[in-house]
């Protein structure tokens, strides 16, 4: 009995690999994802996993394609099984359609049971005759490349681009595996009458394969980023590595900080003295943070702060991916100042929104907040290379004697200095202050520097980033999301189940709300509010600002919404009854 993969034409394949923490799922991912965009076909690459460094059972999904795809999908048609010991999130997505490679001698019986059409290849003794266990990541890498077609030299290409500089020995021996894996593999299409169906473009050579991590690092140097500081806190942190591991070629000063607190003022101490400074982080770092968001509003010095949501409260799942802290950023904070809240929903716009932050954080001397979470910062996709846009804005000015730090502006915006640059004291408190930065209590002075403060929102209004739309003009009903849930609607609304009834509008940037933007986007369709989170916090958002839903979809499992998840929601939502 033959399988041939994806069942039906011209669809995506969907290969999921299951192993454990230490085995190689993320070299299987990273170079797979290369390696199959090298041979000119799309790639999505996703993964979840468990928050312990060795043991468990984790997942990476690589979706392939001859169209673009930038979405998780619940289907499984291809299962590589590294380890025994599937968990339920893995084996409810296998279909009688599924075909499951694994080696016996590893998962015992259980493969057997797993549902789909199991086939037995030997990934642990492959690996064990090329040198050992820890190899089964290069053998599984092989048998990908070889059921899919890769030729043997790309997939060469990339083993040796990844193992060359760990030496000899290490690099001969995932070439080995690598090829034992693609040997077999080959034997195994011809024994088991398995054809892949995906015919590979010859343009994709151009395009760019770029996490959600990149785009938030490659973003913050586009903003002039000089200076970046974080306790560890996943998924915060993949951008805190990024930065120290090219620091050097981007004179970024990287600082691990004590804790979550001390980063914040390290921030705002660095913006203080002239330099781009970014803290990284989680919901629970961020939450530490508070104090220093309100120092940062009435001193005026600008902040940026990325944060990479999970789910709460407190440790929650420190792994898990969730969209619940976007009420935490629009009121962090003791007082009333404004601030901007940017929430990038794919990896090019997580370089846009980054670097916006910075440019509005220095020209409004505002906090500016990058919004993003596990999944879309743990996902990867192909895409064109885009325009880095202008350069960045020098916002400080060169002091004179009379400077005063805080004078009143008809915008509310005060020309900034920095301590050394020209002959004026720069002066800042945490304490009401006149406008040379001394502390004052004069009641009729505390109105008119609140309305300073607060007169920077018609600037930040001003410069929003405006609501995505996507989908048919004429269609009904209009779901509205934010952050990561951008491509997985864009891909449900295009479903032939939907029939062209609903259209998107996306929001890059959730504060100040693009009010008019969006209303004229909206219209009179009837309005879906779909998030990750259990309460509906955009959707209460809306509301207070006198845009009502007919509908919300809430998704708050500590995984991401699969696009069949979605349109499975939307189908359901019975407007005519009342919603």
């Amino acid at each position: 009995m033959g399988t041939v993969l994806p069942s039906s034409p011209g669809g995506d394949l969907s290969i999921v690999i299951c192993g454990a923490a230490g085995q190689g799922l993320q070299t299987v991912e990273t170079l797979g994802a290369a390696m199959f965009k090298r041979m000119g076909l799309h790639v999505f690459a996703t993964k979840e996993f468990m928050s312990r460094v060795r043991g468990g059972s984790n997942s990476s999904q690589l979706r392939l394609s001859e169209l673009p795809v930038r979405a998780l999908v619940d289907r499984i048609d291809l299962l590589i099984c590294l380890n025994r010991g599937l968990r339920d999130n893995v084996i409810r997505r296998i279909s009688k359609d599924t075909l499951v490679i694994a080696d016996p001698e590893e998962m015992g019986g259980e493969a057997e049971g797993l549902g789909g059409r199991f086939v037995p290849f030997p990934i642990l003794s492959m690996a064990r005759s090329s040198g050992g266990p820890a190899l089964a990541s290069s053998v599984v890498l092989g048998l990908m490349g070889a059921l899919v077609g890769v030729q043997w030299e790309l997939l060469e290409r990339e083993v040796r681009g990844r193992f060359a500089a760990k030496g000899e020995k290490v690099l001969s021996g995932n070439l080995k595996a690598a090829q034992e894996g693609f040997h077999g593999a080959l034997g195994l299409k011809s024994s088991e009458g398995i054809v892949v169906n995906l015919v590979p473009r010859s343009s994709l050579s151009g395009r760019l394969l770029m996490s959600g991590n990149d785009g938030v690092f490659m973003g913050a140097i586009a903003g002039g980023c000089d200076f970046v500081t974080a306790y560890p806190m996943s998924p915060g942190s993949g951008v805190l590595h990024l930065m120290a591991q090219h620091a050097r070629a981007f004179r970024v000063a990287v600082e691990q900080a004590e804790d979550e607190i001390a980063a914040a003022n390290m921030v705002l101490g660095a913006w203080y003295a002239g330099a781009r400074a970014m803290a990284t982080t989680s919901g629970g770092g961020f939450a530490l943070m508070c104090e220093a968001v309100s120092l940062c509003g009435v001193s005026e010095v600008p902040m940026v702060v990325h944060i990479g949501q999970r789910p709460g409260p407190a440790t929650g799942m420190a792994t898990r991916t969730e969209q619940a802290d976007l009420n935490l950023a629009l009121y962090a904070g003791h007082g009333e100042f404004p601030r901007a809240i940017f929430t990038p929903g794919d990896v090019e716009e997580a370089f846009h929104c980054t670097r916006a932050a910075f440019e509005v954080a220095d020209q409004c001397q505002v906090p500016a907040f990058v919004l993003t979470d596990q999944y879309l910062l743990d996902s990867s996709h192909d895409l064109d290379p885009f325009s880095v846009g202008h350069i960045s804005t020098n916002w400080v000015v060169e002091t004179s004697s009379d400077y005063g730090r805080y004078r009143i502006t008809p915008d509310g915006i005060s020309p900034r200095g920095v301590p050394g640059l020209g002959e004026g004291l720069v002066c800042v408190d945490s304490h009401e202050h006149d406008e040379w930065g001394h502390m004052k209590e004069d009641f009729q002075l505390r109105v008119r520097m609140t309305r300073k403060r607060l007169a920077k929102e018609e600037v930040l209004r001003a410069r929003v980033m405006p609501p995505v739309f996507n989908g048919p003009s004429d269609a009904p009903f209009v779901v509205v999301g934010w952050g990561s849930t951008k491509e997985i609607v864009r891909e449900a609304i295009s479903s032939p189940e939907l029939e062209g009834r609903f259209c998107q509008v996306h929001l890059p940037q959730v504060w100040p709300l693009p009010l008019k933007a969006l209303r004229d986007l909206i219209r009179d369709r009837r309005v879906v509010v779909l998030e990750g989170n259990a309460t509906g916090q955009l959707d209460a958002l809306l509301r207070i600002h006198g845009i009502c839903s007919h509908g919300r979809i809430n998704h708050f499992s500590g995984l991401q919404m699969p696009v069949e998840d979605a349109v499975a929601a939307l189908r359901e939502m019975d407007f005519e009854g009342g919603a």
